[in-house]
């Protein structure tokens, strides 16, 4: 794909007198890079990252993804990178038929060249922002995956628990109920959401931050809402949204609404 450097398994097996019906294929490994800071990195992911011959990051073309910069300190051997450029990012609203069917050949192609480096017995590592299971694109290989190969999945600190610890904001108290709302939704759905919760994280800000806004201020939760950008990354700002004099946002931000439950 374009803006990407292919990295295309040999056809050869690895190791002599090895046959495709004996040989071990590799392991599929879903890395939680966590939140940006690579302080954060579990024992774990470090491990997998230092031996895995196969290290696989998604960006925008032409860019390095979050994931990819968070590694620096271990990726050192280029020959060993696996970027995947999506065809889209913001260009199309998720929902367009362009968008879904450009994804998913994108999906099935990148497992497709993975699938060949774990057949030839090497292991796979897809580097995931935060956790791998927690809105992650990883998810989207491991659905074509997981039937096929040994697959292992490293969780990750998730973007919001950094977020909130980096803000100082307790999240929950007692018997709070939390709500994970993506601001994708439209905002009559948002508002139901917020009024059926006690505490709430609203993720994928961007172009939707002024929506959110107004549906906090209409749900009452405005003074209590804390907007974190960049999180535990170079350029961290945190902020009352209610003080935040513009609407801009970018791809990693959030807004925390801190619950007030029992406190003993």
């Amino acid at each position: 794909m374009e803006g990407s450097v292919r990295i295309d398994a040999p056809a050869e097996t690895d190791g002599a007198g090895d046959s495709p019906a004996c040989q071990k294929t590799g392991t599929l490994y879903g890395v939680g890079m966590g939140p940006g800071d690579p302080d954060y990195l579990t024992v774990k992911a470090m491990r997998v990252l230092e031996r895995a011959p196969v290290l696989v990051h998604f960006c925008k073309q032409g860019k390095r993804g979050n994931a990819r910069t968070i590694a620096d300190a271990v990726m050192r051997d280029p020959a060993r990178e696996f970027p995947l450029a999506y065809p889209y990012t913001t260009e199309l609203p998720p929902d367009h038929p362009d968008y879904v069917a450009a994804l998913a050949s994108f999906y099935d192609e990148a497992s497709e060249r993975l699938a060949a480096h774990l057949t030839a017995g090497r292991d796979v590592a897809i580097l995931s922002e935060g956790d791998p299971f927690f809105y992650g694109s990883f998810m989207h290989l491991w659905r074509r995956l997981k039937d096929r190969f040994p697959v292992e999945v490293i969780p990750g600190v998730t973007g919001m628990s950094g977020c909130w610890t980096r803000a100082g904001t307790p999240i929950t108290w007692g018997d709070d109920v939390l709500t994970i709302l993506p601001a994708t939704l439209p905002r009559a759905a948002l508002i139901e959401r917020l009024r059926g919760t006690d505490a709430a994280v609203i993720m994928k800000l961007g172009r939707h931050l002024p929506k959110v806004r107004g549906v906090l201020a209409e749900t009452g939760f405005l003074d209590r809402a804390v907007y974190v950008e960049r999180g535990t990354m170079a350029g961290e700002r945190v902020v009352p949204l209610a003080q935040k004099p513009d609407d801009s946002a970018p791809y990693f931000s959030m807004v925390l609404v801190p619950g007030e439950g029992r406190r003993p």
